[in-house]
């Protein structure tokens, strides 16, 4: 309860917000930015550069996550064509597939398993983001392009804040953490990225498309919240990575696609609408699905 109860309620609080007090998109643009440039890379460097990265089976966990990446980049692509779709709609097929909310993965982490969630997130995201950006990236590319630009595809990907940040955080934990006075102000950014992080999420989810390709959607949101986490989790028990690295690379998957996709669909020529619906209906169906991982998940500590 105490770990879903929260997210859910800042969400709805979002939208609300976004309805009712602050209906102007430019401060919601404003603090997007703020989040994804400054506050969510503390949250990551801190995590990261308080533990030892030695103790981590950060390998295993690669294999389980960028197999399972790999599976549902085809299984998305293939599903886009069974239904038909072009190449605009695979996209958001693919966003909705294979791209995850981070917010809501650190914050259920945090609730539930402390610093120890924290800098197993920090590392799920560290593997999840680059490979997920370079086939989001090539994706487009090859639509709007019929090739990729593999040095524009590097920028892009290294050019990520939270690249940045997992690769900061790993120099950090290298040399002892944080330094004395500046870890503290890093933390308390990190802190805040949560939070405001969720709201920004409730204000832009938008349920007016829910009944545009209601199939579409619904093959979409069972690919992402249910099938990917279950090929992580047989993943994970093929590399034998024991149970707390297992219950983070799953928890991740199982998360609904990032509503940040929406904004890549309508910059580089995706099926923008689609991507809106399909990004709103897995956030209402993860009510569900993500209470049922975490008891299946929990079973295992």
């Amino acid at each position: 309860m105490n770990a879903f109860l929260p997210i859910f309620g800042l969400l709805a609080l979002g939208a609300v917000l976004r309805r009712h007090l602050l209906p102007n998109d430019v401060v919601w643009a404003g603090m997007e930015r703020l989040i994804f440039w400054v506050l969510l890379p503390c949250l990551v460097a801190t995590a990261l550069s308080g533990v030892d990265l030695g103790n981590l089976p950060v390998g295993g966990m690669a294999v389980a996550i960028w197999g399972a990446l790999g599976f549902g980049t085809v299984t998305a692509v293939l599903l886009s064509r069974l239904l038909g779709e072009g190449h605009a709609a695979m996209t958001s097929v693919l966003q909705g597939g294979i791209r995850f909310n981070n917010l809501m993965g650190f914050a259920i982490a945090g609730a539930v398993w402390g610093q120890a969630g924290l800098a197993l997130a920090a590392v799920a995201t560290g593997l999840i983001v680059p490979v997920v950006q370079a086939i989001s990236t090539i994706a487009f590319a090859w639509g709007a392009e019929g090739r990729v630009r593999p040095w524009r595809m590097l920028r892009q990907v290294f050019a990520n804040p939270l690249i940045i940040a997992v690769l900061a955080g790993f120099l950090l934990s290298a040399l002892g953490g944080m330094p004395p006075g500046i870890g503290p102000m890093v933390r308390n950014l990190g802190q805040a990225s949560v939070a405001l992080g969720l709201l920004c999420v409730g204000a832009a989810l938008t349920p007016q498309g829910l009944t545009s390709r209601p199939l579409t959607q619904a093959a979409t949101a069972a690919l992402k919240l249910v099938v990917m986490p279950a090929v992580t989790w047989l993943f994970c028990a093929a590399m034998g990575i024991g149970p707390m690295p297992t219950v983070i690379a799953v928890l991740f998957m199982a998360l609904p696609t990032a509503a940040t996709s929406y904004v890549m669909a309508r910059a580089m020529g995706g099926d923008a609408p689609l991507m809106a619906a399909i990004t709103t209906s897995e956030h209402a169906l993860s009510l569900l699905t993500l209470p049922v991982w975490l008891f299946l998940l929990g079973r295992m500590l």
